[in-house]
């Protein structure tokens, strides 16, 4: 009897794991596919060159519907950046107009940019955005690519764990802004929605916003839609946590100060206690000498 009760709990074991194998294939079919970053790892660090290609696409291409409201100018000039020196973040700065005031007649009153001013919208309120938009709201930018993920399921996120895998939000983005095809036959789109393989429902209201060659790159980077949807995430990534190379940096140098730490800690408690440690010793009965006459 129980060698049959332990036959069942295992074929019913074998067939609830054979059913999470078979559900954790269907859902990584239709995941987006995971990229080689420079930022990825406890190592990585962000491609400077890439961030200005980023910067570019989100500008003539992204700045139209989204924002990016909580990026300042002065950030493309910082450390760990897009690296671009103060005088061409004034010069982009410049580039946008600012909603300020009131003036003296207590009117608001639009101004050119300054280095020290936020990123300004691109729609002075939501309504105004799904009026423009047939509806739509897009969303803000600024912290999209760590507000947006995949879920892979069991066992995927135990190895992701180990690995250390955070870069779930710029893959999503990379494969949303590439995943737009034809509609399979049969798929019933919402009106004005586009068809995404990787967009959850399939259908997006957002219409497909790159095209090959669209984006002049003046480094000799490829202009196609793969490339710039590599560099727009990996922008996006770092407006989301601009200081991300700091952070690495720090963590690495307090890891390596705990290291050292933790060794003089154990070689002064061998110093201090030897003393204590050998009179003990001392005091440990010991075996009767035997002697043989």
């Amino acid at each position: 009897m129980k060698r049959h009760l332990r036959l069942a709990l295992a074929l019913a074991l074998a067939g609830m794991l054979c059913d999470i194998g078979a559900a954790a294939f269907a859902q990584e079919a239709d995941a987006p596919p995971r990229l080689h970053w420079s930022f990825s790892g406890p190592f990585g660090l962000y491609d400077q060159a890439q961030l200005q290609r980023g910067f570019k696409v989100y500008q003539e291409v992204c700045s139209t519907c989204h924002g990016i409201k909580l990026l300042s100018f002065r950030n493309l000039a910082e450390p760990g950046g897009p690296d671009f020196s103060e005088a061409q973040a004034a010069t982009i700065a410049a580039s946008f107009q600012v909603t300020d005031g009131p003036n003296d007649q207590g009117k608001m009153f639009k101004r050119p940019g300054k280095i020290s001013d936020y990123f300004p919208p691109p729609f002075p309120n939501e309504q105004s955005a799904r009026a423009a938009l047939g509806g739509k709201l897009p969303p803000d930018m600024s912290d999209l690519a760590k507000a947006r993920s995949y879920e892979w399921g069991f066992p995927r996120f135990i190895f992701d764990a180990f690995t250390m895998y955070q870069e779930d939000g710029p893959d999503y983005i990379h494969a949303i802004v590439t995943g737009y095809e034809d509609a399979p036959a049969g798929f019933v789109l919402p009106p004005g929605g586009q068809y995404n393989k990787y967009f959850p429902g399939h259908g997006i209201g957002m219409p497909k916003p790159l095209s090959d060659g669209q984006v002049e790159y003046t480094d000799g980077t490829p202009a196609t839609v793969d490339q710039y949807g590599r560099d727009v995430a990996a922008f996006l990534m770092w407006a989301a946590e601009p200081t991300l190379d700091a952070r690495k940096r720090l963590g690495f140098q307090v890891m390596v100060f705990l290291i050292v730490f933790t060794g003089l800690l154990y070689f002064t408690k061998k110093r201090v206690w030897y003393a204590v440690l050998d009179d003990r010793d001392l005091e440990k009965p010991r075996a009767p000498t035997e002697y043989k006459s």
